[in-house]
């Protein structure tokens, strides 16, 4: 079983664990795969996730395509969830996504996402103590390779101790 938060850290500085990291997670996550999606962990904390501009992630107006920006604000914040708050110990699943659209990406784009522990530990862990589950929201903007804005997604996390958990996996 891969450990992500751990290949997401040594990522950091390895490019070679950066390649490792995103084959595994081509393995391990088909559906993006197509995308050509590159996880790049930022150096001090946070997520980036690159979005090649390739044919397959263009719309009819050869731009790219609205689906494409959503899976990448998903990818990307699930990601930078992860690397916080062990799959192995919380159940992260997505509850909603909302996307507003800015501009047109005729470029390849990226999505950041680098919430801080100190976020995590107010806004999630400290819930979690007392509730059985918490819904985060992580707002993720888009920006082409030229800095414009593309699009925002806002993606609303379930985040709940998998002892707390009553359907089977």
């Amino acid at each position: 079983r891969m450990n992500i938060p751990s290949l997401l850290r040594a990522a950091r500085s390895s490019r070679i664990t950066r390649w490792w990291l995103n084959a595994a997670l081509d393995r391990a996550i088909p559906f993006n795969h197509p995308h050509g999606f590159r996880v790049v962990p930022q150096k001090h904390r946070g997520i980036r996730v690159d979005i090649p501009f390739l044919p397959v992630n263009c719309n009819h107006i050869k731009s790219l395509h609205a689906c494409c920006l959503a899976t990448a604000v998903e990818y990307c914040s699930g990601l930078a969830l992860i690397e916080h708050l062990d799959a192995k110990n919380y159940r992260i699943i997505m509850k909603s996504l909302h996307m507003e659209y800015h501009y047109q990406g005729k470029t390849s784009a990226h999505a950041v996402f680098a919430p801080s522990s100190e976020d995590i530990d107010r806004h999630i862990l400290q819930f979690l103590q007392t509730e059985e589950s918490v819904l985060y929201t992580a707002e993720v903007p888009i920006h082409d390779r030229h800095g414009n804005l593309l699009a925002t997604g806002a993606v609303t996390w379930q985040v709940k101790d998998w002892s707390r958990v009553r359907t089977k996996t």
